[in-house]
């Protein structure tokens, strides 16, 4: 009886290690929110690391998280790095592309707790109501990325922070 369930076990495990290679190997997260705010005033605040602090939803779960900023104050170029705790984890990014005031394109590293490397777009265009704001991500799925999605997607795991993150920007972006 032991044996079968064992053997049950081991057949699971290797189930689930063989569906995880079958997921995706890309994955791509994205949230939008409305800002009764000029789009310049939205780009400005997404463009300059150092405002991050009062709308990142990474910055509230740590803060004692230690940051470090260098290149230019804002634009393509500009970097932040930080190391946190195990919510934040430890990274660096850097603005590649900056078309002011649509346009944020981040060049995004996670080095722990799983390394990963993505890219982040902030696109933003005017509306009736000020300026539409949509946070989107995506990147290559490693195998360890593949396997924790078959329990919980990305979505699932960092759509809640985007949501979190936009919603503060708006109301930093609306004092």
């Amino acid at each position: 009886m032991l044996k079968k369930i064992a053997l049950g076990i081991v057949l699971l495990i290797v189930a689930v290690l063989g569906y995880a290679t079958t997921q995706p190997d890309s994955f791509a997260i994205e949230r939008r929110i409305s800002i009764n705010a000029a789009p310049e005033k939205v780009f400005a605040n997404i463009n300059d690391f150092h405002l991050w602090e009062a709308w990142s939803p990474w910055a509230k779960m740590d803060p004692d998280m230690k940051v470090t900023y260098s290149g230019p104050t804002s634009g393509p170029g500009a970097v932040y790095e930080w190391t946190g705790n195990s919510d934040v984890g430890t990274g660096r990014m850097e603005i590649t592309g900056s078309t002011p005031p649509s346009n944020v394109t981040i060049k995004l590293d996670f080095l722990e707790p799983f390394e990963s490397h993505n890219t982040t777009v902030f696109t933003l265009a005017p509306s009736a109501a000020g300026t539409d704001v949509t946070w989107a991500m995506s990147g290559p799925a490693n195998y360890m990325s593949k396997l924790m999605t078959t329990f919980v997607s990305m979505d699932k795991m960092l759509g809640g922070d985007f949501e979190r993150g936009l919603q503060q920007l708006k109301t930093v972006a609306e004092k």
